[in-house]
């Protein structure tokens, strides 16, 4: 009947965040909420639960929690029940006393439900000044009890760097507060600190929790209309009128008036002034990759010597799949190392640069990688063990150089070895031959002999780059060489 009235009621006066469907679901909980505290309809009894020199009000247990949603809400696997009490905790209708998981647990956990000021539907939205109140009054308050974690003393640091100039108007807020909260009974004030520890568990959560508020559809609402008045912490309006958070009048819609209108006007100039990628930007980008490639995409230029998918001649295959490469393949290989690893004569060309530069121990782990993902799951352990004492064991005869946070993260992955337990080391390996040895590759007299066309006619063995030491040896020589002939000469 409750539900039939409040229906009604909202008919004339209709919200569009009364028929979102955060709201719907809040509407529901609540309703579950209300059934359990209330011990004339058959709620649970909350009681003061004595432990070790002190009593916790207002409390019950985790357990009683799960058979009261089994027995009332016709639930049958007590999974079922533990899920459903997550849910509910998880939005902070309810939370636990002893730590900030905003879970439900089937044993002798105690929990306090939320009151109603702090519950969701009232559409609050703190804002971080609210937030560095609460964490200045933290400090105040009894260090032994509501001590800072790391995350909040690290938040509170960067509050306090970010709202310098107003940090005294913060700072005497929190003052006033704590002395309001000291003229309050013991008992009460524990209540309410843990009921404002948990809105803020739900709204800051813990790093590594899930953050419910951070997807909320009904934010996503107001985004579209700016011009909504949107309700503070403290539950004011903007024509300064105080009404309570629980019980907010819903206003109906009303005309846009000219200051709304103007309101609209700066929203959207200040979105855009925001920083964003320009389309014309995004346009030339495509426009270069298009041009870059253009050469190679069969639908946009006939390929050379014929289409083999029109003409059946298969001579366009052969040449791609040659070790000696043509221009046009070659001129590819300098886009980018994915294209030059791609082509197999592009990587044989650059593992042979790199191994006259000494370091094709690199790419040769790269590639080890790329083989082990690959193989057949059986094989996958063995061979990962191979690499790891080819690579990354220390005195490893092709030892690569690794940071240390990749090598850790390694040798963690390879406790339980799987086709991507080196991942992390083939992304740094990867970086490290794209920033420092393909930029020498493009220079090198290899890479543009190729692309100019030109082939050398001396042997393999002498086409190597000459040291430095031998360039001297030689010029030595020939010194040497010239003042003999020249001694001869003088004696004849």
């Amino acid at each position: 009947m409750a539900e039939g009235t409040r229906d009604q009621g909202s008919i004339g006066n209709s919200d569009p965040e009364e028929d979102s469907p955060n709201m719907t679901v809040y509407r529901k909980i609540e309703d579950i909420i209300t059934r359990i505290q209330d011990e004339k309809t058959g709620g649970l009894a909350i009681r003061t639960v004595k432990s070790f020199l002190s009593r916790i009000p207002s409390v019950v247990s985790g357990a009683d929690i799960v058979q009261w949603l089994m027995k009332n809400l016709s639930i049958e696997d007590a999974v079922e029940a533990v899920h459903l009490g997550s849910l509910v905790a998880a939005l902070g209708y309810m939370f636990p006393i002893s730590d900030h998981v905003l879970t439900l647990k089937d044993d002798s956990t105690l929990y306090r439900f939320q009151a109603p000021y702090f519950w969701p539907s009232n559409c609050w939205e703190p804002e971080n000044t609210d937030y560095a109140i609460y964490l200045c009054k933290r400090t105040m308050q009894n260090k032994a009890r509501l001590e800072l974690a790391d995350y909040e003393a690290e938040n509170l640091a960067r509050l306090q760097r970010a709202f310098a100039r107003k940090w005294e108007f913060i700072f005497l807020q929190a003052e006033a507060q704590v002395k309001i909260d000291r003229k309050k009974d013991k008992a009460e004030r524990k209540i309410l600190d843990s009921q404002e520890r948990a809105f803020w568990d739900v709204h800051r959560p813990v790093p590594g929790c899930v953050n419910t508020t951070e997807m909320d559809i009904r934010k996503c609402r107001r985004e579209r209309n700016p011009q909504r008045v949107k309700k503070s912490v403290y539950g004011v309006t903007d024509e300064g009128q105080t009404h309570s958070p629980v019980h907010f009048p819903f206003q109906p819609a009303r005309k846009l008036t000219k200051g709304d209108m103007e309101k609209e006007i700066t929203f959207l100039n200040t979105q855009l002034d925001r920083h964003c990628m320009k389309m014309s930007k995004v346009a030339d980008s495509l426009m270069s990759y298009t041009e870059q490639f253009a050469e190679y995409d069969a639908f946009v230029s006939l390929p050379e010597p014929s289409n083999p998918w029109i003409s059946d001649d298969a001579a366009f295959w052969d040449l791609e799949a040659s070790r000696d490469p043509n221009q046009r393949r070659v001129k590819r290989w300098g886009f980018s190392l994915d294209e030059a690893l791609k082509d197999p004569a592009g990587r044989g060309q650059f593992l042979r640069f790199l191994e006259s530069e000494f370091s094709s121990e690199n790419l040769k782990f790269w590639l080890a990688v790329q083989e082990l993902k690959r193989r057949p799951l059986q094989e996958v352990a063995g061979r990962a063990q191979e690499i790891w004492r080819e690579f990354l064991e220390e005195g490893a005869p092709n030892s690569i150089n690794l940071d240390s946070r990749s090598y850790e993260l390694t040798s963690h992955n390879l406790r339980d070895p799987g086709r991507y337990s080196f991942e992390d080391a083939q992304e740094h390996i990867f970086k490290l031959m794209k920033s420092d040895s393909y930029a020498r590759f493009l220079r090198s007299s290899i890479y543009q002999d190729l692309l100019l066309g030109r082939r050398k006619t001396q042997p393999e063995s002498e086409q190597g780059r000459r040291t430095s030491l031998e360039k001297f040896t030689r010029s030595v020589g020939k010194s040497l060489t010239g003042k003999r002939l020249t001694g001869l000469m003088q004696s004849s």
